[in-house]
């Protein structure tokens, strides 16, 4: 558990309009340091940017008022609670969205959404289902948002050609000694170059257009009403920037789908969940309600190939490169994570055929 230092607690009566009684750390997040603030008969979320990940943090902020925004702004003029909508930014008392502490930290106020839950795993269909269509809505709400304005917090961050150039240079440097050891994984990352560019050639074609993407689809970035099971609103938008809404889409399904645990080493376990594809996507495309091309319809399975591909070979360049981005807890973790999402990868080439015919029966609906 985090330690909450009393500059903390001084911080946030100092520079926003609230008298906290209590700050404590908050939830399981790797990324930024989160806490529950509570002040009178209010609860707040506070959190420091982490500044290693987010170079511009000041930029990440921007993204976020201009989203929530105009996700407000809609939830307002169709009669909906703006609050339980979207995030709620709580400015400082200079009328910023964020302030800068002493030691070049970026902190931010959230209003704390009550009566919500982010649950952590999948337990049912339903909830795969209302993952979807949480993220469809998130599509639809934004799908007229000028995309242009929003900043690239993490430059390249799902262009899968680039990732396929990083692997090619962490295998010619092999820093760790192991590019002979998994030679298999290499050659399969190889003979996939071609299909690395389909979505990049897709959108320089004018068939895939720039899109708000959140992407990072995960269930736990969504908080759900803990009596209904409704999702509520998206959160954790510190990766909302322009990209490809099939690409969100094929996070959810990577992630969501697989039959096994994304480091499972059995790889006979390893498959894509059909039935499971056919729920997400049946929530995805009812949530965006119509906003997507036809193009980007087509383009679901690929975009859920090509994130599943990218993450395999993202886990495989930080192997040869030495386990330096993702923790390991056990020696050749990230190699282990290469197999198993290679291996789904495989299977989904497998099944393409019957998810492009669920595509396209939904998408009839």
């Amino acid at each position: 558990m985090e330690f909450v230092s009393p500059a903390v607690f001084e911080a946030v009566a100092a520079f926003f309009e609230i008298s906290p009684k209590s700050v404590e750390p908050y939830g399981n997040g790797h990324i930024n340091s989160t806490f529950l603030v509570t002040a009178d008969s209010k609860r707040y979320i506070l959190q420091k940017v982490n500044s290693n990940v987010f170079k511009k943090p000041h930029e990440v902020m921007k993204n976020i008022m201009d989203v929530t925004s105009h996700i407000r702004a809609k939830a307002i003029s169709n009669g909906l609670d703006p609050a339980r909508v979207t995030l709620t930014v709580i400015n400082t008392r200079g009328g910023k969205p964020y302030f800068d502490s002493p030691d070049g930290m970026c902190w931010r106020l959230y209003e704390f959404v009550e009566n919500t839950v982010a649950p952590e795993k999948v337990e049912c269909a339903q909830d795969f289902y209302n993952c979807a269509f949480a993220f469809g809505v998130f599509q639809q709400q934004l799908a007229d948002y000028p995309v242009s304005q929003l900043f690239e917090t993490i430059p390249n961050f799902h262009n899968t050609p680039w990732r396929y150039e990083n692997l090619v240079k962490a295998i010619e440097a092999d820093k760790a000694g192991r590019a002979l050891t998994v030679l298999p994984e290499i050659e399969f990352a190889k003979a996939r170059k071609e299909f690395c560019k389909t979505l990049e050639k897709a959108h320089a074609a004018g068939e895939l257009p720039l899109r708000v993407t959140h992407n990072d689809t995960k269930l736990n970035n969504i908080l759900f009403d803990d009596k209904t099971g409704e999702a509520v609103c998206v959160i954790d938008l510190d990766t909302v920037m322009p990209g490809f809404s099939v690409n969100d889409f094929g996070d959810s399904i990577r992630f969501g789908a697989n039959t096994a645990v994304e480091d499972e080493t059995d790889l006979s376990k390893v498959s894509l969940d059909l039935e499971l594809f056919r729920t997400f996507a049946d929530g995805f495309i009812k949530g965006c309600d119509g906003k997507l091309t036809k193009k980007e319809l087509e383009l679901l399975p690929v975009g859920a190939m090509m994130m599943t591909l990218e993450c395999g070979m993202r886990f495989l360049t930080d192997h040869l490169d030495g386990d330096v981005y993702f923790k390991i807890h056990r020696e050749n973790h990230n190699l282990d994570r290469c197999r198993c999402q290679f291996a789904l990868v495989a299977d989904m080439e497998r099944k393409l055929p019957e998810m492009n015919a669920i595509i396209k029966e939904l998408a009839s609906k």
